[in-house]
């Protein structure tokens, strides 16, 4: 099954045809979608989301980029959101090294504390990785969260292994349609694929046939062409392979009904 492990549908790009456009995707394919947060703001945002389609799974976390714009008290209600239930991940979170802000110390303490809280919760991260990805492993290997996914990997050989050592899928999506993306595309043609997962980041990094276009959930089949011609398999072979490994990264996804359904009854 295809699985977006990474897309913004409650983002406003979307606020005009946001039903139209899950729809497309479905009609695709694409059998769930996983809908990070971005700060406490936006919490309710993607939880409505999840309520209001059984295919959609949401997790709650304030992002790198963020972070100036939240308050300590953020970390609480997420405390408090994530004791409530319902979401599948802390995320998105991490570290963001390519703005030169100033504001890699305070991005530094919220990734620590949701860090914690992921391991206090027993959930996976959804991690932003951007420019920073040596920082991010200390952390990791430090605090120990229960695994999950690098979005948008786009570190080298050497560091997308240590992701995998430490439990972590890594996400592939619109970057690897572009032929100049060499290091991107030889990652995902070379790493394990038991180690690949599918995502769009919609609507942000849109693929080569759609450069400077919206990027929408239903570009995902045409990424898994892509990724299945780079490695040499079957569109076939990857779609389940990917699908696989974004219900290993994240359980609950499971608790989508297209995935629940179409497992058998030992894997849900």
């Amino acid at each position: 099954m295809l699985i977006d492990t990474h897309c913004h549908l409650d983002a406003a790009e979307f606020d005009a045809d946001r039903a139209a456009v899950l729809q497309a995707a479905r009609a695709g394919g694409v059998g769930g979608f996983l809908v990070p947060a971005v700060g406490a703001s936006n919490f309710d945002a993607v939880a409505a989301l999840s309520a209001a389609h059984p295919d959609v799974a949401h997790a709650f976390g304030i992002h790198p980029m963020y972070v100036g714009q939240a308050s300590e008290s953020d970390l609480d209600v997420l405390r408090q959101r994530l004791a409530g239930g319902g979401a599948v991940a802390v995320g998105e979170i991490g570290l963001d090294g390519f703005v030169q802000d100033g504001s890699m110390p305070l991005q530094l303490r919220y990734f620590e504390a949701q860090l914690r809280l992921a391991k206090a919760f027993e959930l996976p991260v959804v991690l932003h990785v951007r420019r920073a990805q040596d920082e991010i492993l200390k952390l990791l290997r430090r605090i120990r969260p229960p695994g999950g996914i690098a979005h948008a990997f786009n570190g080298s050989v050497q560091q997308a292994e240590a992701f995998i050592k430490l439990g972590f899928r890594l996400g592939f999506g619109g970057a690897m349609t572009y032929a100049g993306s060499r290091r991107i595309r030889q990652l995902a043609a070379e790493l394990p694929l038991s180690a690949i997962v599918l995502e769009t980041d919609a609507p942000d990094i849109p693929p080569a046939w759609g450069a400077g276009l919206r990027n929408d959930p239903a570009n995902l089949p045409r990424f898994a062409e892509v990724l299945a011609g780079l490695r040499g398999m079957s569109v076939d072979e990857v779609i389940e392979a990917t699908g696989a490994n974004a219900l290993a990264a994240v359980p609950g996804l499971k608790q989508l009904a297209g995935v629940s359904a179409a497992l058998p009854p030992e894997s849900r």
